[in-house]
């Protein structure tokens, strides 16, 4: 990175250059030349500025065509896309919610440590940041966790040989 102290003799090409008219790139190149260093335009633009001048030393007018030029159309601008911020939201199709089967069974909220052996381990709460989880607490169905209303709840429709067809089903389309 060169320094930002430019020499004295390096501040006066740079004045003698702006006076003639040069462009900042051409007066780095002529300097870099003359100097040996190797100043950047941006560098030659910032010394300038800092010096308190402006581009004010070089000629404001350009060039004007010729009267009678057509200047070239360049067609139309591509249409840019749009950021994903602006962008439309899907609208979504509203889904009818599913009837929750339920049982007709007053719960005992027992907690964990409360449960006998035989009382129903069917959950009640937990859905909520903090909220407690209980258990139904009733006397449990023989051979099952739950008792009988729940064991009735947790099993899908139909008889036990219509649930195992249906996984049967299932393992060979999956084998398939």
């Amino acid at each position: 990175m060169q320094s930002t102290n430019w020499a004295p003799e390096h501040l006066d090409a740079l004045r003698e250059y702006l006076a003639k008219g040069m462009s900042y790139s051409e007066i780095a190149k002529a300097i870099n030349a003359k100097f040996k260093t190797a100043y950047s335009r941006s560098a030659a633009i910032g010394r300038v500025k800092r010096m308190g001048r402006t581009s004010s030393a070089l000629p404001e007018e350009q060039p004007k065509l010729p009267t009678g030029v057509k200047v070239p159309y360049l067609g139309k601008q591509r249409e840019r896309y749009q950021p994903l911020l602006i962008r439309p939201v899907p609208v979504f199709e509203r889904k009818v919610s599913v009837k929750l089967r339920c049982i007709e069974i007053a719960p005992r909220h027992l907690s964990l440590a409360d449960l006998e052996p035989g009382d129903c381990r069917y959950p009640y709460g937990g859905d909520e940041e903090g909220e407690a989880v209980t258990f139904c607490g009733h006397p449990r169905r023989a051979g099952s966790s739950y008792c009988a209303p729940h064991f009735h709840l947790t099993r899908g429709p139909g008889t036990a040989s219509e649930r195992a067809a249906v996984a049967v089903l299932l393992r060979l389309v999956e084998a398939a």
